[in-house]
């Protein structure tokens, strides 16, 4: 029998994640949690069965979660949710879709999730709580840190570090061996050549 889980957010990445554990087929969602003006409703077929104030009675039921909320520019609330559902004893695992490759060489920290034809390869190291999105591409030793948003299609180049809470836009791509800091938002389309700082901004031109 299959193990459960519950997911926490129920919009559009929500769906995206909802694809990628069905085709994994480890586990049963057992139902999403969301606002509660948005109880009873359903995602793809999935009820939404409670609010953030019934996260620890549901966890006491289904310890396995998964954060669905996305993440566009700041992590906030994805690494609010993950310390206090951290708390409450709750079970994180790692979901990557069958049409990802992961090297045997690379390493996910729990709570992440591999989305279909992301690719990470040997010697990388994904930290807690990650989004690779869908075609992303994270080159051989690659450090991507806790509560970051790797987006469809972007290209992390061999050796880059790009530290906790950062957002890394669709189809953005960088130079190998260099640092992003923490919090920092990659926009789109946009290639990053030099070391940046903690916090800052880089927009395409």
């Amino acid at each position: 029998m299959k193990e459960k889980i519950i997911l926490i957010g129920g919009g559009g990445h929500c769906k995206s994640c909802i694809d990628v554990i069905e085709q994994e087929g480890r586990f049963t969602i057992a139902g999403i949690v969301d606002v509660p003006e948005k109880k009873q409703n359903t995602v793809l077929g999935y009820s939404v069965v409670g609010s953030d104030d019934d996260l620890a009675e549901l966890i006491k039921a289904v310890p396995n979660v998964l954060i669905t909320l996305g993440q566009i520019k700041f992590p906030t609330r994805r690494t609010e949710l993950f310390n206090q559902l951290k708390q409450m004893n709750a079970c994180f695992p790692v979901i990557k879709s069958p049409l990802a490759y992961v090297s045997a060489h690379a390493h996910l920290a729990e709570g992440t999730i591999v989305m279909h034809h992301a690719l990470i390869n040997a010697g990388a190291n994904v930290g807690k709580n990650c989004i690779i999105n869908t075609k992303a591409l994270v080159e051989h030793d690659a450090v991507i840190e806790d509560h970051c948003h790797i987006a469809t299609g972007a290209v992390v180049n061999g050796g880059v570090k790009i530290c906790t809470g950062t957002f890394f836009g669709s189809n953005a791509m960088t130079r190998e061996y260099i640092e992003i800091g923490e919090n920092c938002i990659v926009g789109g389309g946009g290639g990053v050549m030099r070391n940046l700082s903690a916090g800052k901004v880089l927009k395409k031109n």
